[in-house]
């Protein structure tokens, strides 16, 4: 039995090239319920993403939860799936397509593949055509801006699972966060800037991150400090008063106590505060998914709206926008620098 995988099609003097592995959380094939329910077994038996003991969590997961959450999960997607499939998947692609035009012109040795967390294209599936191709040196980015053991954490620990079975292991460098960058705070601010152009500036603007379980925070991870800062770089970068803005956390799951104060809950106690025009956006994700487009887009603003708020905004994720796509083009090069060209 073959334990490390090496190239059998290598050849003495082929050009050696740099890699680059660029990822995100993932989405189900169809939203339908087989579908779901294989997509959210890879995702919930993860245990970065679900720290409880696995045997019990096991049990619960699936005697209970992948019973009754599927259907409810394919209802939601299907709300937001399009002709091109899942946006997520779809706005990836797009992603992909234009880093990788902009940067074959000023290294034509760089190759970058697209891998999901869960789901597919998968990051083993990425990681064997970027080392079919003859890749020595490895750049892997999650596009996580905020770093979060349950997602950066979790993509580290899936790349270095397949990197142990190769024969032949390249240099590797990983990003695990860039939130901080200039240029990032540059390019959301200005992607507000450019929506309040069109919308008029809110009363006030909530950033809403996705959530994690408190206890995740109390036993070391950063992730909700990252957050609070990324909206305080926003504001002092737009010159927003503390009352222009808030950070909240969405998507709770369980009964568990997690991260606060909760988005659902603010937006509705929002309109007894006599806030009724608000905005609000996602800095934690680098694409248009789920948790944003049928979350907040639909379900957050109708708490909002029947609690008596007169106006409600979703400004969407930097998705492929050229600002964006700039940015994550100039944080790769950044990354390799000193490598072979």
């Amino acid at each position: 039995m073959v334990k490390y995988f090496g190239e059998k099609n290598y050849e003495h003097g082929s050009d050696d090239k740099t890699g680059v592995l660029i990822t995100n959380l993932g989405t189900p094939d169809a939203p339908k319920r087989k579908e779901l329910k294989k997509y959210l077994n890879q995702f919930l038996s993860d245990p970065r993403v679900i720290e409880i003991p696995k045997f019990i969590w096991q049990l619960i997961l699936q005697l209970v939860i992948l019973q009754i959450r599927p259907s409810k999960s394919a209802a939601a997607y299907k709300k937001i799936w399009t002709e091109n499939g899942s946006p997520l998947l779809d706005i990836s692609i797009r992603q992909l397509n234009a880093i990788k035009n902009k940067l074959s012109k000023s290294d034509p040795n760089m190759v970058i593949a697209l891998g999901m967390r869960y789901g597919n294209p998968s990051i083993e599936n990425a990681l064997k055509k970027l080392q079919s191709q003859h890749v020595r040196r490895l750049l892997i980015l999650p596009l996580y801006p905020q770093y979060c053991a349950a997602t950066t954490g979790s993509t580290f620990d899936a790349v270095t699972n397949v990197l142990q079975k190769w024969r032949w292991i390249p240099e590797v460098r990983f990003i695990n966060q860039y939130f901080e960058e200039n240029s990032y705070i540059k390019v959301l601010s200005n992607s507000i800037q450019k929506f309040w152009i069109k919308n008029n500036k809110p009363e006030k603007i909530i950033f809403s991150y996705h959530g994690i379980p408190k206890r995740y925070l109390i036993n070391g991870d950063p992730y909700h400090c990252f957050c609070l800062k990324t909206t305080r770089l926003v504001k002092e970068y737009m010159q927003l008063n503390d009352e222009d803005v808030m950070t909240t956390f969405q998507s709770r799951f369980g009964r568990e106590e997690w991260l606060q104060p909760y988005t659902s809950e603010t937006l509705k106690e929002l309109p007894k505060q006599n806030i009724k025009n608000i905005h609000i956006i996602s800095p934690g994700f680098s694409a248009d998914c789920l948790e944003t487009l049928e979350e907040l887009e639909e379900e957050n603003k109708e708490y909002f709206l029947k609690a008596g708020g007169a106006s409600y905004n979703y400004i969407p994720c930097l998705n492929d926008s050229q600002e964006h796509i700039d940015f994550i083009s100039e944080l790769i090069t950044k990354h390799t620098q000193g490598w072979k060209k």
